[in-house]
């Protein structure tokens, strides 16, 4: 069976399975994961009540507790950098990741680990393809999460990460790379800057995932040549879901269960409602159960039309709390919380987001008496981990509607 012409066959058999091998496939592995779990100290007095055996599918998920990231938080620490939830020691993994927080993550060095090459593979990525990896590989893994998908596939990697865009173009144009993996807009600022230097970029694929896929800024690149399909994944879970050809909707990875429940309680909602996403992972290094990531979806009914017949989900819905993703980076209320508290001047901030010339734009507002803007500024970076430009107010100007984070960016 094949996708639509030039997405080539499927990854593997595991996509096109019928509801019923899955289900019994999924009987079988899942009471192994919870029993796993369950051994873990990260899970004692959680799951202790729970009979591994009963927990068979979906439905059974749901009578277990929900697993929050502040949780992950406040159990690491120096004699359990991981926090108790992985199934081995630190000094058996690979890698060691930090992402804001901060929260600790493993890293394995199995081939694919985090199952981006499904999606690489669905983006029509494969051997002869040199992709210009432009996520990040300091500290954070998404640089090495998507490095080991392109592997999965057969792929050359540039591992470009972030930055020094003339560079980037000049490396892209000399080697030759026909794809592009990285957060949604930074593939625009690559071009224009090829465009101003007189350069013919061959990239023809983009992979992207860390943030929102604009309607305007995929048919950017579209007119462009360029073929845009976007992830959903995290540093905890890896991939979660992707994009096919068919651009309808996202379809849930093979090596995860995902639940769409009521935020803050971990019921499920029906089909078709928004709610917040909750993934249980197979993964035997770092068995994650319903595992909340804050974000909102809602389940698609019916198959994709390029023949994979897993479940499919709206795709990025926005976040159940404040946290909003800017820049491919997440800024919580309680960094905005932290600003605050560095400096006597400020009274409130509020961080709002919009959308110029295809990229994210952060502004911070700040209710201050005195105060030198350039030190607020610095701050903001160091804090929030991006720059953005600082407006301070006068005191009482900011709405007083419990917003801190105010994203004003359309997702239609």
């Amino acid at each position: 069976m094949k996708d639509r012409p030039g997405s080539g066959t499927h990854f593997d058999a595991l996509e096109t399975r019928s509801a019923e091998a899955r289900a019994a496939w999924l009987a079988e592995e899942l009471p192994r994961q919870v029993a796993l779990a369950r051994s873990l100290p990260g899970y004692a007095g959680a799951l202790d009540a729970v009979d591994p055996e009963a927990i068979t599918g979906r439905d059974a998920l749901a009578a277990l507790p929900v697993l929050r990231k502040a949780r992950l938080g406040h159990a690491q620490g120096a004699d359990a950098p991981f926090g108790g939830y992985t199934a081995r020691p630190v000094q058996g993994f690979a890698h060691v990741f930090q992402s804001p927080g901060p929260i600790y993550e493993p890293g394995g060095d199995a081939p694919d680990w985090w199952r981006m090459g499904r999606f690489l593979h669905a983006c029509g990525v494969g051997q002869g393809d040199v992709v210009q990896n432009c996520f990040g590989y300091h500290l954070t893994p998404a640089g090495m999460i998507f490095e080991s998908g392109a592997r999965a596939v057969g792929a050359t990697v540039l591992p470009a990460g972030t930055g020094q865009t003339e560079l980037q173009v000049r490396a892209a144009a000399d080697i030759g790379c026909t794809a592009y993996a990285g957060t949604p807009d930074y593939l625009k600022a690559i071009l224009e800057k090829a465009d101003e230097m007189g350069e013919t970029l061959r990239i023809e694929k983009a992979a992207v995932g860390g943030g929102a896929l604009f309607p305007s800024l995929r048919q950017y690149y579209a007119d462009r040549g360029i073929a845009c399909l976007q992830c959903y994944a995290t540093a905890d879970l890896g991939n979660i879901a992707y994009e096919s050809a068919a651009q309808e909707g996202m379809i849930v990875d093979e090596h995860v269960i995902v639940e769409i429940v009521t935020p803050g309680t971990g019921d499920p909602v029906p089909d078709g409602e928004v709610g917040e996403v909750v993934v249980t992972t197979l993964n035997r290094d770092y068995p994650l159960i319903r595992f909340a990531t804050g974000d909102l979806s809602a389940v698609m009914p019916g198959e994709s039309p390029c023949g994979r017949t897993n479940m499919r989900i709206r795709g990025w819905m926005g976040r159940a709390d404040q946290t909003t993703k800017i820049k491919g980076m997440f800024v919580r209320p309680e960094q905005v919380a932290a600003l605050v508290a560095r400096h006597d001047e400020i009274a409130r901030a509020r961080v709002v987001v919009t959308r110029a010339d295809e990229r994210d734009v952060m502004t911070v507002q700040i209710e201050a008496t005195g105060g030198e803007p350039a030190v607020f500024e610095a701050s903001v970076a160091e804090i929030l981990k991006l720059r953005g430009a600082v407006e301070v107010v006068a005191p009482g100007a900011l709405p007083r509607d419990g917003l801190v984070i105010e994203d004003k960016r359309s997702y239609d």
